[in-house]
């Protein structure tokens, strides 16, 4: 089905230049001379190179219909957060080995049964999104130094899956704290 440029949104999975491509980011641009145009930074399945492609607000894509599937992760196969990731799906109890290239950076926000969705097309995995946020335990941080009542200072901490985040400074070891899965930022106290 055909979907104008401007439609296009992050993590959809189209037919472009005869391949498939799955969409990591798009921004719209508007020069101050020139028509708008939309910059989409495609990923393509068949080859994993990363291409930033210029679409004109006028371009028709080939949208593909793909699965999305809630599916839970159990646990990562190498043990050293490289992949590949285990998943289960949530309705059939298959499990799904994905490649860790797949999630890039978001692997480091895994943890046991936390549930996500995978975009599948033709029995194989394009993609995982992630939640928002996620609950993580601070695993080791600074303690609070005497007489910090600044409160827009943050601190270095080390959560449960070995991520690097920035807390306030009253946050202490063995605290859960929601973090946003797309920036990395800290949300809040859990």
């Amino acid at each position: 089905m055909p979907i104008k440029a401007t439609d296009v949104k992050r993590g959809q999975a189209l037919l472009f230049e005869g391949q498939l491509q799955v969409v990591l980011d798009t921004d719209h641009v508007k020069p101050g001379k020139g028509p708008a145009y939309v910059q989409a930074k495609m990923k393509n399945v068949d080859t994993g190179t990363i291409k930033t492609n210029r679409l004109n607000s006028s371009d028709k894509l080939e949208d593909v219909s793909i699965d999305r599937r809630a599916m839970s992760f159990l646990y990562d196969g190498s043990g050293h957060g490289k992949g590949p990731y285990v998943f289960m799906d949530q309705e059939t109890f298959d499990q799904m080995e994905i490649e860790g290239d797949l999630l890039g950076t978001d692997s480091q926000w895994l943890v046991e049964n936390l549930v996500c969705t995978i975009m599948i097309f033709d029995g194989r995995a394009l993609g995982v999104e992630l939640p928002p946020s996620v609950e993580l335990e601070v695993t080791e941080t600074a303690p609070q130094p005497k007489g910090a009542t600044a409160t827009n200072q943050l601190k270095e901490a080390t959560v449960e899956t070995g991520a690097r985040v920035r807390v306030p400074p009253f946050i202490e070891n063995g605290q859960r704290v929601r973090i946003n899965t797309e920036s990395g930022e800290y949300l809040g106290k859990a």
